[in-house]
């Protein structure tokens, strides 16, 4: 694979590790002294992201994040990586409808390690959501 290719790969295995609620997975996509700001909200080093992950994700019945538009540029062992991402969250029993999708998208800045490459900061941006935001707020009534 070229190196583009494993970066979009990259992208491709966070999503996975969401929405089949391996969060362990996240791991082997950032480094582990990564920074992201998700949502808002800020964190430091992979343990911290995994917890937010975790927090958002597993509680839920399901989700599917869709990433697409890759725009990616290798400079040496650094990269930067952009994407477009659609995510779904479903929460059946909750009052005022079970489904909350976000639109807006992925900006990373990814490094060449050992292990190959790893995400070590991204950052998520909402742009836009449609749904009931109770979904990602609160437990089934």
């Amino acid at each position: 694979m070229t190196d583009r290719e494993d970066i979009i790969d990259l992208a491709v295995r966070y999503a996975w590790a969401l929405d089949t609620k391996q969060v362990d997975g996240l791991r082997d996509v950032f480094t582990p002294d990564a920074t992201a700001m998700l949502r808002g909200v800020e964190c430091r080093g992979v343990e911290e992201i995994i917890a937010r992950v975790a927090g958002s994700i597993l509680r839920l019945d399901n989700t599917q994040h869709l990433i697409s538009n890759h725009h990616v540029v290798v400079d040496g062992d650094a990269a930067t990586h952009r994407c477009q991402l659609q995510s779904q969250h479903v929460l059946s029993g909750v009052a005022g409808g079970d489904n909350f999708i976000v639109g807006g998208y992925y900006e990373d800045r990814v490094v060449r390690t050992t292990h190959g490459w790893r995400i070590a900061h991204r950052l998520m941006q909402q742009t836009w959501t449609d749904g009931n935001p109770a979904v990602t707020k609160r437990e089934p009534t």
